[in-house]
C-alpha cells in the first residue's frame, strides 16, 4: 500500500500524507489523525531500507548518556528517554544510546560519528563548560542538547528555567515571613544543578542565605545533611532541595527529629516533589516541570525538525516551571 493510495482515499496530496506520517507540525491535528488511522487500517508500513537509500540517512539518532550513578538512578530522566524513544520509533527513527564514560575521552562518541551510523546526536546532562559540544560543533555534526551550557548557544537545545523554579520557591517562603531558608543541593557538575542553586542565591537578596550544602544527590546524603544541621543547632524554617531523592532523605530526618508538626515544623520544598516510591507520605511543596512524557515528545519533535534542517533559532526552547502546593 503506497502513500498515493492513502492520499487518493482521503482527498489529500501525497506530500501532506507523507508529512502527517512523519510528524510535521504544519499538518493539522485532525488531518494527521485521519491519515494515521487510514494508514493503520490499510496496514501501511514505510519501506525503511528504500527510504535510507533514497535519503542517505541512517534513520537513527544517537543519545549521549553519562554512565554515572546519579544519571542511571534518575527515574525522571529515564521516563523522558522512554517517551523520546517511543515517539521517534513511530517515525521509524531508532534511538541509539552512546555511553559517556568518565575519562573515556569521548572515544565512544567519536567512533559513532566516524561510522555515520546516526543522523544527529542528543547530548544530555550538559555542564557549564561542556567539551562535547565544542567537539560536535568542530565536526559539523547536527546535535541537540537537553540543557544549556555557558558556551555559545549556536545549536539546538531544550531546557527548563531552573533558576526561575528555585526563585519561585524562595519568594514563596519569603512571602510567608520565613527568613531561615536552607538550600540542599547535589554535587554533580550539570548546568541545571548549578542554575537551581544560583536561582536560590539570587532570590535571597533581601536576607542572607541561612545554610547551604552540596552533597551527593541521594536519600542517604539528604538524611545525613539534614540531621547534621539539626544536631548543630540550626533552626531552618524551610529547606529547598534540588531533587526528589534529597527531599526524601531530608523528610526522614525531620520526621525523626519531630520537626514536621507544631511550632518548630520545617517546610520542605522539592524540585519534582517526593519520589513516587517514597517511604513517607507527607505533603511538600513541589517545583514542577512538564511531565516526562511531554518533555520526551517535545525533544522528539525538535529532533525531527533538526533533521529537516529547521533554523536553529526555532530549536532553542525554554519551558517554565511552577509551584505545586499540597491538596
Amino acid at each position: 500500500m503506497s502513500l498515493k493510495a492513502i492520499a487518493s482515499v482521503l482527498g489529500l496530496s501525497v506530500t501532506t500524507v507523507s508529512r502527517a506520517l512523519n510528524g510535521y507540525e504544519d499538518v493539522a491535528k485532525q488531518t494527521r489523525q485521519r491519515v494515521e488511522e487510514e494508514a493503520q487500517r490499510r496496514g501501511y508500513r514505510p519501506n525503511v531500507a528504500a527510504r535510507r537509500l533514497k535519503t542517505g540517512r541512517a534513520n537513527a539518532v544517537g543519545l549521549v548518556y553519562p554512565m554515572t550513578t546519579p544519571a542511571l538512578n534518575d527515574t525522571h530522566f529515564n521516563k523522558i528517554l522512554l517517551a523520546l524513544d517511543q515517539r521517534l520509533s513511530q517515525h521509524d527513527i531508532d534511538l541509539v544510546l552512546l555511553t559517556d564514560k568518565p575519562h573515556d575521552g569521548q572515544r565512544s562518541l567519536i567512533r559513532m560519528l566516524r561510522s555515520r551510523a546516526v543522523d544527529a546526536i542528543v547530548v544530555t546532562h550538559t555542564s557549564p563548560h561542556d567539551a562535547r559540544l565544542l567537539s560536535l560543533q568542530q565536526k559539523g555534526v547536527s546535535f541537540l542538547t537537553l540543557g544549556r551550557s555557558d558556551s555559545e548557544q549556536n545549536h539546538a537545545w531544550f531546557d527548563v528555567d531552573n533558576a526561575a523554579g528555585s526563585a519561585l520557591a524562595v519568594k514563596h517562603c519569603l512571602a510567608l515571613g520565613m527568613q531561615r531558608i536552607a538550600w540542599l543541593g547535589g554535587n554533580t557538575t550539570c548546568t541545571f544543578v548549578r542554575d537551581r542553586r544560583q536561582g536560590y542565591l539570587n532570590a535571597m537578596d533581601s536576607v542572607p542565605p541561612y545554610a547551604t550544602a552540596v552533597v551527593a544527590p541521594s536519600r542517604r546524603a539528604g538524611y545525613q545533611q539534614t540531621t547534621d544541621w539539626l544536631e548543630q543547632g540550626l533552626q531552618p524554617q524551610a529547606i529547598i532541595t534540588d531533587c526528589s531523592a534529597l527531599a526524601e532523605g531530608a523528610l526522614v530526618a525531620l520526621q525523626q527529629a519531630g520537626r514536621l508538626e507544631g511550632d518548630t515544623a520545617v517546610a520542605l520544598v522539592a524540585w519534582d516533589g517526593l519520589p513516587v516510591d517514597a517511604i513517607i507520605d507527607h505533603p511538600v511543596i513541589a517545583i514542577r516541570q512538564a511531565s516526562e512524557q511531554q518533555r520526551g515528545e517535545q525533544v522528539a519533535m525538535m529532533v525531527m525538525r533538526l533533521l529537516e534542517g529547521a533554523p536553529l533559532a526555532e530549536l532553542q526552547v525554554l519551558w517554565q516551571p511552577w509551584l505545586q502546593f499540597p491538596q
